[in-house]
């Protein structure tokens, strides 16, 4: 019989210690061995956990430092976030909580009358105190693991929600630098065309003088209000679209549109030189690909408690205390206590419901699989897109830049032509709008190339290390 009692207990911390979720292994997905736009790069473990700095320094703009530092602390949608991964952590906390035994205290007073005829006994009536203190304590046994594998997850989870705050904070610092790289795309602009009515006024006063001494015609003066007027208009579109812009950025920097304010400056939209030879660690850095996997790992985690329905609970019970007449209760010899009730609980019929659960969970699992699988496929597309854009539109600006400057010497030639008398207007209201055309195309693409670094290095991770060119 002694020999017994040690045997059963090994027995059930073996059992204790099983668990009932499979075997778990991230999905891989099967990288190529170079980025097919620019370079070699190569595998290597994730990163996603490494600092990403602040990235936005790359650009060397104080304005947009300072900009980018207030997200942390006002932005609403970063707040909502944090609060998503407190709610996950504190519900990982309360799933830990089962792993502990359950203690509960009570205390209890009555006073009470029985009656002289009450059944089963015979007496005369009395009238009593009862007064009682004590103690229970219950415990699940974890025998198939669904506490643990239940825990589990929802650490896991936490880390999760953790990765989104990650994947929040970066997408918020991006869409700020875009946002404000569309801002000082058109303060460029405005100032193009600011400088565009100026000339056209020019323009304009000496077709006026060469009409009133009777060298032009009145159409000529007719053309040249027209391209001045519609210079005029350009710029109060220019100017709503950046009081829209510049609202965006006061959303996400948690600020009130009508008392926020960027102020003008034209800067030189020039945007860094990224490595032909990007290492694979920062594509791993994404965070959005780390909440992937760790959903994948909590789905399956929680198979493991789904299995778990299908066997027996244990349950352990432990109660004690005083009771007392009268007089100090914690002086009464009246001392009861209990050790039970160890219940053992299995469901023999539910109609389908835990198998119905079970499928639940792996369709959940092979949801979660799916999801990383598109997520990583879309992270590899993302920063193939661009690299492509940002060797393409590199390309494309310099030959914009040569049309710019070709479509400005055809410019002043024509003016000169029609200042000679060797020509009339038309064609130089031809060469002015197909100037300011290719000047403005410019500024949109190097705009666009602003934008596109900001999106490639967001593609990225959010960090990396500028090329210093040589």
């Amino acid at each position: 019989m002694h020999t017994a009692r040690p045997a059963l207990a090994a027995a059930l911390l073996a059992v204790a210690g099983c668990s009932l979720a499979p075997h778990y292994a991230p999905p891989v997905t099967k990288a190529p061995p170079t980025f097919k736009e620019v370079g070699d790069w190569t595998a290597a473990t994730p990163l996603d956990a490494a600092p990403r700095g602040a990235w936005w320094a790359t650009f060397r703009d104080p304005v947009l430092d300072g900009l980018e530092a207030r997200i942390e602390g006002a932005s609403p949608t970063l707040a909502a976030a944090l609060a998503r991964y407190d709610q996950s952590r504190a519900t990982a906390d309360v799933a830990a909580a089962d792993r502990t035994p359950t203690i509960t205290a009570n205390a209890g007073g009555e006073r009470a009358r029985v009656s002289a005829r009450r059944p089963l006994t015979t007496g005369n009536p009395a009238t009593y105190n009862n007064f009682s203190l004590g103690a229970s304590l219950d415990y699940e046994l974890d025998l198939w693991g669904r506490v643990r594998n239940s825990v589990r997850a929802g650490r896991v989870d936490a880390e999760a929600s953790a990765a989104d705050l990650a994947s929040v904070r970066l997408s918020l610092q991006g869409s700020l630098a875009d946002a404000y790289f569309r801002l000082r795309g058109l303060d460029a602009e405005a100032e193009l065309l600011r400088q565009t009515v100026a000339a056209y006024s020019r323009a304009r006063d000496l077709t006026s003088t060469r009409h009133e001494g009777g060298i032009a015609s009145g159409l000529d003066v007719n053309r040249a209000d027209t391209l001045l007027s519609s210079a005029k208009a350009q710029i109060s579109d220019v100017a709503n679209q950046r009081a829209t812009v510049e609202h965006e950025i006061a959303a996400l920097v948690g600020e009130v549109a009508s008392s926020f304010s960027v102020a003008p400056v034209v800067l030189p939209l020039e945007p860094p030189m990224v490595s032909a030879g990007l290492p694979s660690e920062l594509l791993q850095r994404r965070p959005d690909v780390a909440e992937a996997e760790r959903r994948i790992a909590a789905a399956n985690l929680r198979i493991g408690v789904a299995r778990a329905a299908f066997y027996p609970s244990l349950s352990l019970g432990l109660s004690g205390g005083v009771q007392a007449t009268s007089g100090s209760i914690f002086s009464s010899p009246a001392t009861y206590w209990a050790l039970g009730p160890a219940a053992a609980l299995l469901t023999v019929f539910d109609g389908g419901r835990h198998r119905a659960q079970l499928r639940i969970s792996r369709a959940e699992y092979d949801e979660a699989s799916a999801d990383y699988r598109s997520t990583v496929l879309t992270a590899f597309r993302e920063v193939e897109d661009g690299l492509a854009a940002a060797h393409n539109l590199a390309s494309e600006a310099t030959d914009q830049r040569a049309a710019a400057a070709a479509a400005e010497r055809t410019r002043d030639l024509a003016l000169t032509r029609y200042r000679d008398g060797a020509s009339d207007y038309l064609e130089v209201v031809t060469a002015q709008t197909s100037a300011l055309d290719a000047e403005r195309a410019t500024l949109a693409l190097q705009t666009q190339r602003m934008q596109t670094s900001v999106a490639l290095i967001r593609a990225l991770g959010g960090g990396y290390e500028p090329v210093t060119p040589s």
